[in-house]
């Protein structure tokens, strides 16, 4: 696997949220529901939650550094092959005398050494223990719905072999986060606990709520009797409808806020409000109205565009 830090373009010293954004970005443009059946643009969104998955972990990413681990997850080996301890000075002294470094005629072979002593402390050829390893870990997508993203939501998915997973997707999720379930991956080796099953979620556009961090927006329409006398109306919002009061002589395009009624509140974050911007509609034609403002002289007349310059 390649450097995960290359992988999401970023550097080695990239803060957290660096990590994030690139993940995010190469995530949605790489997503296999925005590339249906291409098989290159899912291989890379699997590489970019396998590094994401590793450099979002403080402890893994630390280890990463320091090389304990390598790009996959997977254990260095904790000691040089006998082939490169052979090669050293203080592998000199397992050659017979006189033999010349690389294990002339008479010589200790480097490889002999490695395959004896591999075989006596079951190593492989890499240096590597043939004990029990975790399984891989496994990258899919999930897509869920603005109102279920915002409230929290427990959905099923089906895998490509059959299995079903229940996602919990708790309330305040973003577009884009990555949620771990744990030994739902691939099974481990030789009596290793299985890797975890690593889930990108993909939040799908809402009809008229849009989420702006902590808050949500929304165009709030009003007719034109409830612009001008005011009055209460009643407001969706993602937990449900709730009566607002609109001041009279309100302008089109005035924003009204409605306080903790965006985003829930989770974690150290604080519940976000609600703004709805109003929007005037005449509705279906009208002849009584149409008739009053033919005759109507308002008591104190109003030009809109008087600031505006001609031909600006």
């Amino acid at each position: 696997m390649q450097n995960p830090y290359e992988m999401l373009g970023v550097k080695r010293d990239a803060s957290a949220d660096d990590i994030r954004r690139a993940y995010r970005k190469l995530a949605k443009t790489h997503h296999p529901d925005l590339n249906p059946g291409n098989a290159a643009a899912e291989a890379k969104f699997k590489q970019v939650g396998a590094a994401y998955q590793l450099l979002s972990d403080p402890e893994k990413r630390a280890r990463f550094d320091r090389g304990e681990i390598d790009a996959e997850g997977h254990e260095a080996a904790p000691h040089p092959g006998y082939r490169d301890y052979a090669q050293t000075s203080a592998g000199q002294r397992y050659r017979a005398s006189g033999a010349p470094p690389g294990g002339a005629s008479g010589g200790w072979d480097p490889e002999d050494i490695e395959a004896m002593f591999g075989s006596m402390f079951n190593k492989t050829g890499r240096g590597r223990a043939q004990g029990p390893e975790r399984g891989p870990d496994e990258h899919y997508s999930l897509a869920t719905s603005f109102l279920n993203a915002i409230n929290g939501a427990t959905t099923r998915l089906t895998l490509p072999d059959g299995r079903v997973l229940d996602v919990k997707i708790p309330h305040a999720t973003e577009d884009g986060t990555v949620l771990r379930l744990r030994g739902k991956g691939g099974a481990g080796r030789n009596g290793g606990p299985p890797g975890d099953a690593l889930i990108a979620v993909r939040v799908t556009p809402h009809a008229y709520f849009t989420r702006d961090g902590q808050d949500i927006r929304l165009d709030l329409p009003v007719t034109l009797s409830e612009a001008v006398l005011g009055g209460p109306v009643e407001v969706p919002t993602p937990g449900g409808a709730v009566r607002m009061r609109v001041p009279p002589h309100a302008d089109n395009g005035t924003v009204l806020r409605l306080r903790g009624r965006g985003v829930p509140a989770h974690g150290k974050t604080a519940a976000g409000d609600l703004y709805a911007t109003l929007r005037i509609t005449i509705g279906k034609p009208d002849a009584a109205l149409e008739a009053f403002l033919r005759t109507w002289q308002p008591e104190h007349p109003n030009n809109p565009r008087q600031a505006m310059e001609a031909g600006a």
